[in-house]
């Protein structure tokens, strides 16, 4: 992979408004039903997420709202960025066989994409978009494997107290 291509798996960090838009637009049914599950109408959220619209903007309880419901991955890191924190879901992932090596696939991923910044290792000078897509790619592997820590601890438990 180069290192500027970027799948959408692997897109940097959105800004705020521009995550906000896309988690609405992304939502099952769009924002028509963003809306709906809102209790809001259509046309007042199409402009409060409108990311270039600025004489509107959602409200901290409609922000909430629109976290809650979407639970969306790209609005959830432009969240956390500010901060320099990661945002993790608690999902236990079975700790199968599968899921090891689903894990493993991600690291040799992300191995892959940091080897392929030598170039900004090399000469110690780091464009803002590499770090976004290293900072993306080490929060992906963080969730990933606090998912298959917490299977095991679940799976522990359950045979402890079954």
């Amino acid at each position: 992979m180069s290192r500027t291509e970027q799948s959408p798996a692997n897109a940097p960090v959105l800004p705020l408004r521009k995550a906000i838009y896309r988690a609405a637009h992304d939502y099952h049914g769009g924002v028509t039903a963003l809306a709906l599950d809102m209790v809001m109408d259509y046309d007042s959220l199409q402009k409060k997420v409108k990311h270039d619209f600025e004489p509107r903007w959602l409200d901290p309880d409609e922000l909430e709202e629109v976290i809650r419901l979407t639970a969306n991955p790209l609005l959830l890191d432009a969240l956390m960025r500010p901060a320099g924190m990661v945002w993790y879901k608690p999902e236990a992932a079975a700790p199968t066989k599968e899921a090891l090596l689903a894990v493993s696939k991600v690291l040799h991923q992300t191995g892959l994409f940091v080897s392929s910044m030598h170039e900004g290792a090399a000469d110690n000078i780091w464009e803002p978009h590499e770090v976004e897509c290293l900072e993306k790619h080490g929060a992906d592997v963080i969730r990933a494997v606090l998912g298959i820590m917490a299977g095991a601890r679940e799976a522990m438990e359950a045979r402890q107290h079954g």
